[in-house]
Formats: structure tokens, sequence, C-alpha cells
């Protein structure tokens, strides 16, 4: 006599729960075009696309929340989605663009940049997965994937800003690329805006200050991005200097 298995409910779920793993599948896509893009000499198109990729990353985690769909499988497509649009893409774009002059120092510096993407990303999903009770740092350990993505372009804003005169040579791309890479897997504290608040009355400021950073993005888009670039390596730099105060003053 054999015995039967019995077979699991079949659990019911609301369509729209579907939405955060689409965006995730959606970003993939525009990071995957990003690529294509750039083997067609479209770079502008490529850096939209990893921007595009960037701001869908954002709202995947938060909409799975929102909607409670959060899953184990999301978080996995989550992180492999972002190994392909901020570790892989940003440097095959890079290399395309301007270290092609030197195959073989551009290709080190696209294998430095890839695996030090996928460190980082290891890094980040172990320390979400700490057990119930342990605190998790308000702020991030490292620049985040997306950031890191959108500060190793930085080599073709400034190009853009300036003039293709003022291209840099493709070793200084080369190592632009390993420091940003570097920077992922460092131990630097990084600014977070998750735990950022702010009095009701100061909304309607920072609502107007979006308005005019989307407006700036539309208009003068590259010059933009380097100066947001710019922001963010002096940010990165003052959050160095006072952890390493702290350090001093607790030795």
């Amino acid at each position: 006599m054999t015995e039967t298995v019995p077979v699991p409910p079949r659990r019911r779920m609301h369509i729209l729960q579907l939405l955060p793993n689409l965006i995730s599948i959606l970003a993939l896509c525009a990071g995957l075009t990003a690529i294509r893009m750039a083997v067609e000499g479209r770079f502008g198109f490529s850096v939209a696309l990893i921007a595009l990729a960037a701001a869908l990353d954002g709202i995947d985690g938060r909409l799975a929340r929102m909607l409670k769909s959060e899953s184990a499988i999301g978080a996995e497509l989550d992180s492999l989605c972002d190994l392909v649009n901020f570790g892989v893409t940003p440097a095959l774009v890079l290399y395309y663009w301007g270290m092609r002059a030197d195959t073989a120092l551009g290709w080190i510096a696209v294998l430095i940049y890839a695996v030090c993407c996928m460190l980082r990303l290891a890094r980040f999903n172990v320390g979400n997965r700490l057990p119930e009770g342990e605190e998790k740092p308000k702020g991030f350990v490292g620049v985040p994937s997306p950031a890191g993505a959108m500060l190793a372009l930085a080599p073709i804003y400034f190009t853009r800003t300036f003039g293709e005169a003022m291209q840099p040579s493709y070793w200084i791309v080369a190592i632009w690329m390993v420091v940003v890479g570097a920077l992922m897997i460092s131990r630097i504290p990084t600014p977070s805006f998750k735990g950022v608040k702010i009095y009701s009355e100061n909304a309607r400021f920072i609502l107007v200050g979006s308005v005019a950073l989307v407006a700036a993005l539309l208009t003068y888009t590259w010059v933009t991005l380097l100066i947001l670039d710019v922001v963010y390596v002096i940010a990165i730099l003052i959050a160095w200097r006072r952890s390493a105060k702290s350090l001093r003053s607790v030795v």
C-alpha cells in the first residue's frame, strides 16, 4: 500500500503583489539595454538607462513593504538584478566608452569593479539577515551599489560637460573605477536617507528642492550629475572624518 504525499494548499495572492518583482525585472531590462546602447556608441542613453534602473531599485523594496508582498525570492531577485545593473553594466559602459585604447588594463578594471560590487551586495544581504532583536546600522557601510554605479560614470559626465577635448585618459578611467570599487567594499560609513527625518513645516522646502533637482537634471543633465557626484564624494569624506574622530576618541 503506497502512502499519498499531502499536497500543500495553494495560496492565493493579489495580482498587485507581483508589482515589486515586475519592477525589479524592468530594472534588469533597463540595465541590459544600457549595455546594448554602449555597444552602439549611444552612451547618453546608457547613462539614462542606468539611472532609470537605480530609480526603479529604490521603488521595488518600498512597494513590496507597502503591499506586504516581501519574500525571500523577491530579495534574491533584487540582489541579482543589482549585480547586473550596477556591477556589470556600468563597468562595460565605461569599457566601451573610454578604455579600449588599452584593452588589458581596461578589462582588469572592469573585473575588479564588478567583483567589488558583488562583494558589496553579498555583505549587504548578510547584514539584512541579522537575528531578530539585533540592531541594524542606521546608515550604509561602504558606498551602495546604485550610488557606486552613478559615481563610476563620473568620467562620462565630466567629458559631456567640458567637451571631448577634456576626456580623461583610459588609465585615469581605469583607476577611478578601481577606487569606486574599493569604496563599495570599504568600511567607511556613507550617508543614507532612510533615517532622515524633518519637521513637517519644512516639507514644502524639500518638495520645491526636489522639483528644482528634477528640472536641473532634465535641463542641464551632465552638469547636474557631475555636481551630485562631487557633493556625494564630499559627504563621504565628511562621514569618514567623523568616523575616524570617534574611533580616536574611543581609543
